[in-house]
């Protein structure tokens, strides 16, 4: 009689697991991992919706170049997305 009060909690607890924490555990480990490959001149928005081009990164900064030239500073996590990565230069075919 005790399991049977018990299921019904149980199987809340696996449900909201499957449709709220792992879900968004996913999320977060999509967006660090976008966060950990920036590199120069990747065009990205900010989490503020700025549009801009990567002109210099360290672990914890981002300064983003402008349309208009200026230079903002942004943490890493105020990175949105990255739109277009910067172009990796062709590997010299034999």
């Amino acid at each position: 009689m005790a399991y049977a009060q018990i299921l019904p909690i149980v199987l809340m607890i696996i449900l909201f697991y499957f449709l709220l924490i792992r879900p968004n555990q996913k999320r977060q480990r999509n967006i660090q991992n976008m966060q950990n490959s920036l590199s120069k001149g990747d065009k990205i928005v900010t989490i503020g919706g700025l549009h801009g081009i990567i002109d210099s990164l360290d672990d914890s900064k981002i300064v983003i170049k402008c349309g208009d030239g200026s230079r903002l500073t942004y943490d890493r996590s105020a990175i949105r997305e990255v739109v277009e990565s910067a172009k990796k230069p062709e590997p010299i075919g034999e």
